[in-house]
């Protein structure tokens, strides 16, 4: 028993002088490992009499427990050593003000391209898209726009350039993104409800207009479809992305060649000590193209007009960025100052839903 009593002292002594988890390891694999003195002392067991095994049997567990007990309570106080050591090397004031908004932000027309997605979804539409190199058919010609249009000059269009014996039709960067509406229901028929918004193209460069800007186009195709839900998915989208319920609006005749009849629509606005203010006051602004689908539009993507009609419209969403978001000038939108994008710009997690609100 004496022997027991000097292992239980010397290993006891050396657990409470070592200083790491491998000074620890070292201990419990000469005191209790395999080869360890109390695992040979337990093989000892077997060349006793009955009568010393019932003595030196329990005591030899006995230590071995004590000695693993001794083992697990100095590794976890090492450890909680260890953690107070680094907790105080990684200090943190939690009463310090937040970090600040990470770089980088959403470009006002990737945003409101997004809220108007979004508004336009919930009613219905699907978003369709096309090539920005158009041929002229799909530019021009099924769009019912004569040869002698203007728009079809090249003070107007960019046109690609051809060899001189190339017979193909023209191709140019398309001047509207009206072209998908016609890919579509060559593709898909009808009846059918879409946007088109996209990258467009003219040859033009001031304060409201620059050689690309963005447009989106709206398409609905059916049966019984008349000017009075064209004016209702206006008036509904008006409302939901300026944000203003009962928003007014003003249809004026006027003359495209793509729909019969045709008007432009104008939103309600006032000017306050020189600031445009949107959905009151009695001025007029106008924002977009509208009317219903001409029937040679609708026979050129081979959709019978005499079964189906519908209305298409067209707005640019520079246009529409700049009157909601207070932005001067169109040319802003690509000089590419980080100081403007900092300012107009949104937060990567500024997602627009119409059930949580367009706008930050």
């Amino acid at each position: 028993m004496s022997d027991i009593d000097d292992l239980k002292s010397k290993y006891l002594k050396q657990i409470s002088d070592a200083s790491d988890e491998a000074s620890i390891e070292a201990v419990r694999l000469a005191a209790v490992g395999k080869k360890g003195e109390v695992a040979l002392k337990m093989r000892e067991l077997g060349k006793m009499t009955p009568e010393e095994r019932q003595v030196a049997g329990p005591a030899l567990n006995a230590l071995k427990d004590e000695i693993n007990s001794a083992l697990n309570a100095r590794k976890a106080s090492l450890a909680d050593a260890a953690l107070e050591e680094r907790l105080k090397t990684e200090w943190l004031d939690v009463t310090q003000p937040s970090r600040p908004r990470a770089e980088g932000s959403i470009h006002p027309i990737s945003q409101v391209t997004e809220e108007l997605t979004a508004i336009f979804a919930d009613l219905g539409f699907a978003v369709a898209e096309g090539p920005q190199i158009e041929n002229d058919f799909y530019n021009f010609d099924a769009l019912n726009i004569p040869p002698e249009h203007p728009a079809r000059q090249e003070h107007d269009t960019f046109f690609m350039h051809r060899a001189e014996r190339d017979n193909r039709p023209p191709h140019v960067l398309r001047t509207h993104t009206s072209p998908v509406q016609i890919r579509y229901m060559e593709e898909h028929g009808a009846p059918c409800r879409i946007i088109a918004p996209g990258r467009v193209y003219r040859s033009d460069y001031d304060q409201t207009h620059t050689p690309m800007f963005h447009q989106v186009e709206g398409l609905a195709i059916d049966k019984d479809i008349s000017m009075a839900n064209l004016k209702w998915v206006l008036e509904e989208f008006f409302a939901a992305f300026f944000e203003i319920d009962g928003i007014k609006t003003r249809f004026r005749a006027s003359h495209f060649p793509f729909t019969e009849p045709s008007a432009e629509v104008d939103i309600q606005c006032s000017w306050e000590g020189g600031k445009l203010v949107i959905g009151e006051g009695d001025g007029w602004l106008e924002v977009l193209g509208s009317g219903m689908v001409h029937p040679k539009v609708l026979l050129s993507a081979n959709v019978d007009p005499n079964e189906w009609q519908g209305f298409a419209f067209g707005m640019g969403i520079d246009r529409i960025a700049m009157l909601k978001y207070g932005i001067p000038d169109l040319r802003a939108f690509f000089d590419s100052d980080l100081r403007w994008l900092r300012h107009y710009g949104f937060a990567a997690l500024d997602v627009p839903t119409i059930a949580t609100g367009l706008s930050r």
